[in-house]
């Protein structure tokens, strides 16, 4: 039980990495609030992980908005306590949009996969330095670390900010005794928000390109982003802050990159 007694937020968590992340979580011990804008997914997924004997709470959110996140934290320590853990795993697609010169794209991707994450480290940092401590984990890409000829630059960059951005917040927030990794998953399953790679069915050859890049030669399931996030949240991970965690069945080391997301 690595996380008994534990309170965390995972954002974006109705759905795909961010449920499987809450499940794991739950089973290790931790009290869950799943928070998303999907109601009706993030309510079965608590009923899920209540019915599985643990304890969760569903909160709506939109990372956007920094009145909300001042609301999540207060219903979150209300329900269940101060807050030990944030996975800001929320986030659109790369390829939400088709356009690579819409504009309006750019500014979404931002105000979602990096303005979320700063104002999700934001609300939750003042009670984690006023009890002493917690762990945070972002979850960026391994598009944070290379481009790619296809997805809308915007999401290369949001990611990109979000790996340095966590560095400099475990600089920043290592005396307080608040440690602050990310989470670099390679290729998964599609999210709600993505326009093609679909869950089911014969393998694109879109997919099947970024698959022969893959040493592993599969793509990755969700659990296995969310036991990677389980590690860098627990006490396992007690003295490690500001690295990467990367999650891609080897893409990144021999290739450097993918042509087309």
């Amino acid at each position: 039980m690595r996380l008994e007694n534990k309170t965390a937020i995972i954002t974006g968590a109705a759905s795909g990495m961010g449920a499987e992340e809450a499940r794991v979580f739950s089973s290790e011990g931790a009290r869950v609030v799943v928070a998303d804008l999907s109601d009706d997914l993030g309510y079965g997924v608590v009923n899920e992980i209540k019915q599985a004997g643990g304890e969760a709470h569903y909160a709506h959110l939109d990372v956007r908005k920094e009145d909300e996140w001042a609301s999540l934290v207060d219903e979150s320590i209300d329900k269940f306590g101060p807050i030990d853990i944030l996975v800001n795993n929320a986030g659109l697609s790369s390829s939400f949009v088709q356009d690579d010169d819409d504009f309006e794209a750019w500014q979404r991707l931002m105000d979602v996969n990096l303005n979320g994450v700063y104002l999700g480290c934001r609300a939750v940092l003042p009670g984690m330095k006023a009890a002493g401590g917690g762990s945070i984990v972002n979850i960026s890409s391994i598009s944070g670390y290379v481009g790619s000829a296809g997805g809308h630059p915007g999401y290369f960059a949001s990611k990109g900010g979000v790996r340095i951005y966590t560095k400099a917040m475990a600089f920043k927030h290592g005396p307080d005794g608040i440690r602050v990794n990310s989470v670099h998953p390679g290729v998964m399953p599609p999210m709600r928000t993505a326009a093609h790679f679909g869950a089911t069915g014969p393998i694109s050859p879109q997919l099947q390109r970024l698959l022969d890049m893959t040493p592993l030669k599969r793509r990755g399931e969700t659990i296995d982003v969310a036991k990677a996030v389980l590690f860098m949240a627990s006490d396992d991970a007690a003295f490690i802050t500001g690295t990467e965690l990367i999650v891609d069945g080897g893409m990144l080391c021999g290739y450097g990159g993918y042509p087309e997301a």
